[in-house]
């Protein structure tokens, strides 16, 4: 299924006079603890949410209230992780900073301490929080992790790989694989596209650069 922002976004992100090249825009992997599958089952291609997978959808929408100055695109809950786009914008202005978010992840320990009080990882950490203390109440299973410690970050620099992402969310039912390599992989897919992009990029400034 291709994607249709007619179809799939539930509202626009588009922020007026916004270079897509810029940080601000993060597409996100987060994973249960040992890749439990905790969250409902995926039949005839189609994700149907269990009690902790309606927990999960309602403190991710929870977000936006946390967090006013967040918008949310495209998501999907799975049975053992989440997938979404985070758009993070400048409150005042409606322009999204500069943050100093340049790797791919998962966190390790000594980024995680330089980076705890910058805004994407509260925005994690507390979404985190909030659903694991809940489905851990009607469990009963108090201060069990329900999450893995660490996420998967994606800067997304222009337009073409935002659609990419969303059409990959979109389809993220049909091609279910309850493995951590498979969206790993597709982390990786897309840190080499940047990669291959920016050589592109460069090569094609070299030539113009040659005319002159």
């Amino acid at each position: 299924m291709k994607y249709n922002p007619d179809i799939h976004n539930r509202r626009s992100i588009r922020l007026k006079d916004y270079d897509y090249s810029k940080e601000g825009i993060y597409f996100i992997t987060i994973c249960t603890l040992d890749h439990e599958q905790l969250f409902g089952d995926i039949i005839d291609d189609k994700m149907f949410l269990n009690e902790f997978g309606k927990i999960v959808n309602g403190f991710w929408l929870q977000i936006l209230k946390n967090f006013p100055n967040v918008q949310l695109d495209e998501y999907i809950i799975m049975p053992n992780h989440i997938h979404g786009i985070i758009v993070i914008c400048n409150k005042s202005v409606g322009a999204i900073p500069e943050l100093p978010l340049q790797n791919e992840l998962p966190l390790q320990q000594n980024v995680r301490i330089n980076r705890r009080k910058m805004l994407l990882p509260k925005i994690i950490g507390k979404f985190k929080m909030q659903s694991a203390k809940q489905i851990n109440k009607i469990r009963n299973t108090p201060s069990i992790p329900v999450w893995q410690r660490n996420y998967y970050e994606h800067i997304i620099r222009h337009e073409n790989e935002l659609n990419r992402i969303r059409e990959y969310i979109v389809n993220n039912t049909f091609k279910w694989e309850p493995e951590e390599e498979y969206f790993h992989d597709l982390h990786d897919e897309l840190a080499r596209d940047i990669a291959e992009n920016l050589e592109a990029a460069l090569e094609q400034f070299k030539e113009i650069y040659d005319e002159f």
